[in-house]
């Protein structure tokens, strides 16, 4: 049991609607829902009582939720004695899906030491299942992420698009190819990236029963190379995620976005100042492989 699964029962029990919870806590209702389902499996006794027109509080869960007000008021006078106002962090928590932002790191890395020569940036890896929650929970200060939507509550910086390539296993039709379209796929199986954002399903199989599911682009090529289908990636993995078993082919089709995410109502410094750096050396990469 920890801190957050406590802060979302209780607003569960203020709100008791599953939605508006998860809003409250910059969450999707389906991980929200998750997490509060194991806080019951934990206890062995269920909180809510769900039925298809109201969630309502068990006697059970009316107990825990006063014992959990009191605990989480007692936290938060002791945090605020600690710690005072929120300052910038002496250290800015980056997510980072895949490759992040690939050949731009170095450029965004120098910009922001440049500016704010004392904060440190540490990297944690995110798949695509969490890739915005991360975030929204405050796990994270940023997040680069695969813009496959489902993310209208954070500010996106978009840095340049990139060409997707079909990751194919070494000896197959495809292999040899220089350039592959839809036609020349069609038909083939494809491994599956688990998430539940709604363009997701562009990047492999929607799902089904005998699926090959992988949960972050690192992946992808080792997915490939065992299950002998087919994959999606964008054109850096070829040189970030290298693999003797498989080989990188243009494929046509919609572009990749990535993207440098944000809480609106994260206003410090140390945030706005890593999303200057990207916004900054992505213009500059674009204009410089632009026409």
């Amino acid at each position: 049991m920890d801190v957050r699964s406590l802060r979302y029962a209780v607003t569960l029990a203020e709100t008791l609607h599953f939605g508006r919870a998860a809003q409250v806590h910059y969450i999707a209702a389906q991980p929200f829902g998750r997490r509060i389902q194991a806080l019951e499996r934990e206890l062995g006794t269920p909180l809510f009582s769900r039925t298809s027109r109201r969630v309502a509080l068990t006697p059970a869960g009316e107990r825990f939720v006063t014992r959990a007000r009191r605990i989480l008021a007692q936290l938060d006078a002791l945090v605020e004695q600690v710690e005072g106002p929120r300052e910038d962090p002496p250290v800015l928590r980056v997510g980072v899906l895949g490759f992040g932002l690939a050949d731009l790191w170095s450029d965004v890395r120098a910009l922001v030491e440049s500016r704010c020569p004392a904060l440190g940036l540490v990297t944690v890896e995110l798949d695509w299942e969490n890739q915005y929650d991360t975030l929204r929970a405050g796990e994270v200060d940023v997040a680069v992420v695969h813009d496959v939507g489902g993310a209208d509550d954070l500010v996106l910086d978009r840095t340049p698009e990139l060409d997707r390539y079909a990751v194919v296993p070494v000896g197959s039709e495809l292999g040899e190819a220089d350039r592959l379209t839809l036609a020349d796929v069609a038909g083939h199986r494809w491994i599956s990236p688990v998430g539940d954002q709604p363009g997701l399903a562009e990047w492999g199989d929607s799902g089904g029963r005998g699926r090959v599911a992988v949960r972050s682009p690192a992946g992808v090529a080792t997915a490939v190379a065992t299950s002998g289908w087919l994959g999606m990636h964008a054109e850096p993995a070829r040189r970030y995620f290298p693999h003797p078993g498989v080989r990188y082919v243009p494929l046509e089709g919609p572009k990749a976005a990535i993207a440098v995410a944000t809480r609106p109502d994260d206003h410090r410094e140390a945030v706005a100042v890593f999303r200057a750096a990207a916004r900054a050396v992505a213009g500059a990469d674009r204009n410089l492989s632009g026409p």
